[in-house]
């Protein structure tokens, strides 16, 4: 009995990360107008996403803090809804097809700077 509660929990703080998550990245998508077909907004969510994951994932005081629960709704579910790998790729695709030289940007600045602000997020993290 205590396993299924253990669970629902989780499922529910999935769901209500999720809305949170998916809320804030179309208010995002709505601040940020593509300027010459460029995806802003999904670039900023991605880079968002990769330095708050890292922040959360190295610090270990904010990991002893949460329960499990309230972890894995956070990472998994808000900042899972908030990122998107699908957008990346279907942008990609559109861009490859008007300028390959704005995807070939896009890419590069996706890659080095999620690692960037990964780096960033741990770095923080640590200190």
């Amino acid at each position: 009995m205590q396993k299924r509660l253990n669970q629902s929990k989780l499922f529910i703080a999935v769901g209500i990360g999720g809305a949170i998550g998916a809320i804030s990245r179309y208010s995002i998508a709505q601040f940020f107008a593509d300027i010459n077909g460029f995806p802003f907004a999904t670039l900023t969510v991605n880079l968002l996403g990769s330095f708050f994951l890292c922040l959360i994932l190295f610090q270990p005081k904010v990991i002893q803090r949460l329960k499990p629960w309230m972890f894995t709704g956070l990472t998994v579910g808000l900042i899972g809804s908030f990122t998107t790998f699908s957008a990346i790729i279907l942008e990609l695709y559109d861009l490859w097809h008007v300028n390959m030289g704005l995807a070939v940007i896009y890419l590069s600045i996706t890659i080095s700077g999620g690692l960037l602000c990964c780096f960033l997020g741990y770095k923080l993290a640590q200190s």
